[in-house]
């Protein structure tokens, strides 16, 4: 059974940070940080994850979910002065960034972390869980693999955190997931954050916690009201001028989504050939080459960055002016996540769809998840863009 704390969003002007719990010491890293006013998803999950409640937490991305689990479970961690914290998601960029944030707000304390992520040292991790952290950070592969090579035991887990746990289970992570469930202890606290509420999490709920208070900030599916949605009926050969002509229109930074990876290497050269900076991101890449991708666009040495789905819930950066799906996604799910990465903390955005003639099923199934109407515009002219390829 569910007990619900839906509702819209509170007036963010009346929320502070005061009076939901927190220890002292954590409101003064947090006014230190510039963390001056919770979101509504902290605001409704961090009284009740304090209590020690486990929480189902429905939000769209960009509403600050790291906080409204990583306050807690550093609180918590402070407060017995044993257990340990298990953070599990879905991809390798997530966890940097989760890690980064955990240790901004922890790390004044003593909290020691250890990420645990394909592409890195396996013995630089082994080094790090000696070292016996208090949180543990990372992906469900990664995690199994040191499960069953013994160089992690999870038997003094106290709260156990699965993030973007939809995602997890769209990439096929359910078989890693009950095997982190078999080897946790039954006797914990978790914490479940998701955008959307599909089958496997509802199974997680009722077979793996305990009574969680479900807070939702928003209907699974919804899109923040500040994006702004536009489509582009093209041709496959239309794509790249389309591209370009936006790229011209649009002066800040730019996410660009692709289905599949073995285009990104085309749109990065084709941006440079035109004086466009763009680095690609997807599984091909190295943890090296993923990590220098991000931090450049984050910092603005490149402009644009072309990814896959791997990055539609691992990437965390402010300002992006414009998010483009020059391909569409395969579930409609993933428009919610890709379009998330603009119009995040309350900032305005836009997002730009680029649909083939015979992918009009698809973009109903977008508009039937999102209860939205995605407007079409007119194709502007392309012929002095095609012949610059």
């Amino acid at each position: 059974m569910i007990q619900e704390q839906t509702g819209k969003s509170l007036l963010e002007a009346e929320m502070t940070f005061n009076g939901l719990g927190i220890i002292p010491g954590i409101l003064d890293v947090l006014s230190r940080l510039g963390f001056k006013t919770p979101t509504s998803i902290q605001h409704k999950a961090i009284p009740s994850a304090i209590e020690g409640k486990d929480i189902i937490g429905i939000a769209q991305t960009g509403t600050g979910k790291t906080l409204a689990f990583g306050i807690p479970l550093i609180q918590q961690i402070l407060k017995t002065g044993r257990g340990k914290g298990l953070v599990i998601l879905p991809t390798r960029e997530l966890a940097l960034q989760i890690n980064e944030t955990i240790q901004k707000i922890g790390k004044g304390f003593g909290i020691k972390t250890a990420v645990l992520i394909g592409g890195a040292s396996i013995h630089h991790q082994i080094q790090t869980i000696r070292a016996n952290p208090h949180v543990i950070i990372g992906t469900p592969g990664r995690i199994v693999d040191h499960i069953e090579q013994r160089t992690l035991g999870l038997h003094d887990i106290k709260i156990l955190v699965f993030d973007e746990a939809d995602r997890m289970f769209d990439m096929g992570f359910a078989p890693q997931i009950n095997k982190i469930l078999q080897a946790v202890p039954k006797d914990r606290q978790t914490m479940l954050f998701s955008a959307t509420m599909p089958d496997g999490i509802v199974k997680i709920a009722g077979n793996h916690m305990k009574l969680p208070v479900r807070v939702e900030i928003a209907q699974s599916g919804t899109t923040a009201e500040n994006i702004e949605h536009e489509l582009f009926v093209v041709k496959r050969n239309q794509k790249l001028p389309l591209l370009r002509k936006l790229l011209e229109e649009y002066k800040g930074s730019v996410l660009v989504f692709l289905r599949i990876k073995f285009g990104a290497r085309r749109i990065c050269k084709d941006l440079h050939n035109v004086g466009i900076s763009a680095a690609e991101i997807h599984s091909n890449r190295s943890l090296g080459q993923r990590k220098e991708a991000l931090e450049g666009f984050k910092l603005g040495k490149y402009r644009v960055l072309v990814a896959t789905d791997i990055a539609s819930r691992g990437i965390d950066v402010k300002g992006i002016e414009l998010v483009i799906n020059f391909d569409l996604p395969e579930n409609s799910e993933d428009y919610v996540h890709r379009i998330g990465r603009t119009g995040r903390a309350g900032m305005n955005g836009k997002a730009i769809s680029f649909v083939l003639p015979d992918q009009g099923a698809k973009i109903r199934e977008i508009e039937k998840l999102t209860r939205l109407h995605l407007p079409v515009s007119k194709l502007p002219n392309l012929s002095s863009y095609d012949r610059r390829g």
